[in-house]
């Protein structure tokens, strides 16, 4: 199992506003490539804006601190928002967070089409999301 840095997630108010501050202020180019394709009828239909250095994607994401009640799932990604790695076997991640102890917020294809996500927190309540890309 190996997790790679993929994109950090920041909730706000203000899409707009704050994509225009990423790529007019830090210089961040939009990002067209490998995004995902959101499920806005299964918990969190805000709205999202891809920017990108060219490496690591940040996801500017409507605040929405609902989501994890509307998708029945524990751990809302959308609150505060989170810091994403992608791995090649999330079964043995998720084994590997059981045999920690850690508890996890298993949200399936919930938030995104083709991607199997979970969420959970590290010990200061940030949250963590580890993703494959899988299809259902």
């Amino acid at each position: 199992m190996k997790l790679k840095l993929h994109h950090v997630n920041l909730a706000t108010t203000d899409v707009a506003r704050m994509d225009a501050f990423y790529r007019d202020v830090l210089g961040l180019d939009r990002e067209t490539k490998g995004l995902p394709v959101l499920e806005k009828s299964k918990g969190y239909a805000g709205d999202v804006a891809f920017v990108t250095d060219g490496a690591i994607q940040m996801h500017l994401a409507e605040r929405d601190v609902l989501a994890g009640f509307n998708a029945k799932k524990i751990v809302n990604p959308v609150a505060k928002g989170h810091i994403a790695y992608r791995t090649d076997d999330l079964d043995a991640f998720i084994a590997h967070l059981d045999a920690q102890g850690v508890p996890y917020s298993d949200w399936g294809h919930a938030a995104v089409a083709g991607w199997r996500q979970i969420f959970f927190y590290d010990p200061d309540g940030n949250v963590i999301e580890v993703h494959e890309v899988a299809e259902d």
